[in-house]
């Protein structure tokens, strides 16, 4: 079964720090390009960054450039954000999945095996 799962949520102050981990099971994750997306709450899920298959580059959403950094291992077979200066306005759930990912495009590939979201997981940016 291929499956992307989402880990490293949590409880955080403003001004802190968290890594998210997405890792895939059951395919190779170098040949794809992932994306994070969040969804806080009363609002649409948005792209928040993604990283290309091969050279891996990277792209944000302009509220998160120079505090987020997106990077994949694929050894581990791993895609991480990691999120420092966070604000209140970070919270939601994160969620990563299959992407098209281009300048000015972070966007959810919705149909084949990768198609559904995974269980996200919580960031709660609170004092």
């Amino acid at each position: 079964q291929l499956q992307l799962v989402e880990s490293g949520g949590g409880l955080v102050q403003p001004g802190g720090s968290l890594t998210l981990s997405c890792r895939a099971s059951g395919f190779n994750l170098d040949f794809y390009a992932i994306g994070w997306f969040r969804q806080a709450p009363g609002k649409e899920r948005e792209g928040v960054s993604c990283i290309s298959s091969g050279r891996g580059v990277s792209r944000y959403v302009d509220s998160v450039k120079g505090r987020f950094t997106i990077s994949r291992d694929n050894a581990a077979n791993t895609v991480y954000l990691q999120m420092n200066s966070l604000r209140p306005e970070d919270t939601g759930v994160y969620y990563c999945g299959d992407s098209r990912c281009g300048v000015g495009i972070i966007e959810k590939i919705t149909t084949g095996p990768l198609g559904s979201w995974g269980q996200g997981t919580q960031v709660v940016v609170s004092s």
